[in-house]
């Protein structure tokens, strides 16, 4: 049996973000976007990933695995730290990707978020929203919102999450966290029973069905604040994701209840650092003012990239403004910047000017 905790720790302290345990291969961590074997180990074999998933999870989580042919569970090994894990068949054999969770919540503006991003820790209602690929950091920057919130006021805080990845201890708050499968049967499900629970703040992992979406919004519409993410690349996309979820004769109704409930939406993509090694976001925010309600509420989403233009004073952001200004610093390299850019063309003419 490969030694699971010898391989995660020896990722862990080279900074890995990544394991990946894949039969036929040896194991293999993503160090700063690059993957690359972990010297030292053989070729896994297959009985080696099924026998790391029984010393992980209980055997009726095991049962799951083989039914519907993935897991997602958290793993915590002492003095090495969380991990978020995916266990998976391909190829009729078990495979299995660790994501690394730091010890610490990190601070917001360590990360190198927006300043305007850690002030919607203090909003008293409303649907904050963080979107982007996987592996852009939307979980961390949820994390870092409620642990900021956590030092300085005093509310309830149920997080609902698949799997729970950081730990937060409840400080200034009292925190819940929930787990999908094991404390709680889906998001739509957590959340109704949250309403039920005193929540002043909940978190719910992924806004992925109609049902998670009703439900989240009519949350926020009834003086909640909740935070979620969608894996959207832009706040227009983010709203008409959002709308087109409905059947065609609801969206007007619901495009109603967005406009007043939409408080934010955070779009972020990780870049890999060309100063230092490591990892830097570039982000877009939207802050929902009476111009960008008044583009939700009447379908006029094309406007919403002219608006968070023009209101950089309130903290609002486009995602190319920010992508140049890391190419200005020497933080990301020119070629990384295009290759991600929503305008890469634009861009280049702004870089070459």
């Amino acid at each position: 049996m490969l030694p699971r905790v010898e391989i995660l720790t020896k990722a862990v302290a080279a900074g890995a973000s990544d394991v990946h345990i894949v039969p036929g291969q040896p194991p293999i961590m993503r160090l700063h976007t690059i993957l690359a074997p972990i010297d030292g180990y053989p070729l896994v074999q297959p009985s080696d990933a099924m026998d790391m998933v029984r010393d992980m999870v209980p055997e009726r989580m095991l049962g799951r695995l083989d039914e519907i042919r993935d897991l997602d569970f958290g793993a915590q090994i002492d003095g090495v730290g969380r991990f978020r894990v995916n266990a998976h068949y391909q190829r009729d054999v078990v495979s299995i990707a660790f994501r690394a969770i730091p010890h610490e919540v990190p601070d917001v503006l360590s990360l190198h978020l927006p300043q305007a991003i850690e002030k919607f820790a203090d909003l008293p209602r409303g649907l904050v929203l963080v979107t982007g690929p996987t592996g852009s950091g939307k979980s961390t920057t949820l994390a870092s919102v409620i642990n900021a919130m956590n030092h300085r006021s005093n509310r309830h805080v149920i997080t609902i999450e698949d799997p729970i990845e950081y730990e937060l201890i409840s400080d200034k708050c009292l925190i819940e966290q929930r787990e999908l499968g094991l404390d709680v049967p889906s998001f739509a499900s957590g959340l109704r029973h949250a309403l039920r629970q005193d929540p002043d703040v909940i978190l719910v992992g992924e806004m992925r069905d109609l049902e998670t979406t009703s439900a989240a919004i009519t949350a926020a519409e009834t003086g909640h604040l909740v935070l979620s993410t969608l894996h959207t690349s832009s706040a227009a996309q983010t709203c008409a994701r959002i709308v087109d979820i409905y059947p065609g004769e609801q969206q007007t109704h619901i495009r109603n209840m967005l406009a007043g409930s939409l408080a934010a939406v955070i779009t972020q993509t990780l870049f890999k650092r060309a100063d230092q090694p490591g990892m830097i976001p570039a982000c877009e925010v939207m802050i929902c003012n009476a111009a960008v309600r008044n583009c939700i509420r009447e379908n006029r989403l094309h406007e919403i990239p002219n608006i968070i233009g023009t209101n950089r004073n309130i903290g609002m952001c486009m995602m190319d403004e920010s992508i140049k200004t890391l190419v200005v610093n020497g933080k990301i390299t020119r070629e990384d910047a295009l290759a991600k850019a929503s305008h890469s063309e634009a861009l280049a003419r702004i870089l070459r000017g």
